[in-house]
């Protein structure tokens, strides 16, 4: 069982920056893709972007450019950087870890708050 717990969500005007951290409990052995995901409120969950144990990233193309994703392995953390934010980047973020098996497992985090004041 892997729990991951966010961090780093709060308050911040249209243009500025913030780092969401995602520690996870444990160090993930087997093969796995870890993502962030945001929920606007009323609107569905949708994929901000992923990074693989080998450090392959993908991006949403609403954030491309603006947000980076990263990895520390030793400290079990997935980071967000939101540079340049948006007040429809208001939203709450998610952290995911889905560990590939048969079958697949997938972990969550509890979310974190990003609201952009415009």
């Amino acid at each position: 069982q892997v729990q991951l717990v966010e961090s780093g969500g709060g308050l911040v005007q249209a243009g500025g920056a913030l780092r969401l951290s995602c520690a996870a409990s444990s160090t993930i052995l087997r093969m796995h893709v870890m993502y962030w995901h945001r929920q606007i409120e009323g609107n569905q969950r949708e994929l901000v972007g992923s990074i693989t144990r080998d450090g392959k990233i993908t991006y949403a193309d609403s954030v491309k450019g603006r947000f980076t994703i990263s990895r520390d392995s030793a400290k079990r953390t997935m980071y967000l950087q939101m540079n340049n934010l948006k007040p429809e980047d208001t939203a709450v973020y998610y952290c995911h870890v889905q560990v590939w098996g048969d079958p697949d497992v997938d972990y969550w985090g509890q979310g974190t708050q990003v609201t952009v004041s415009s």
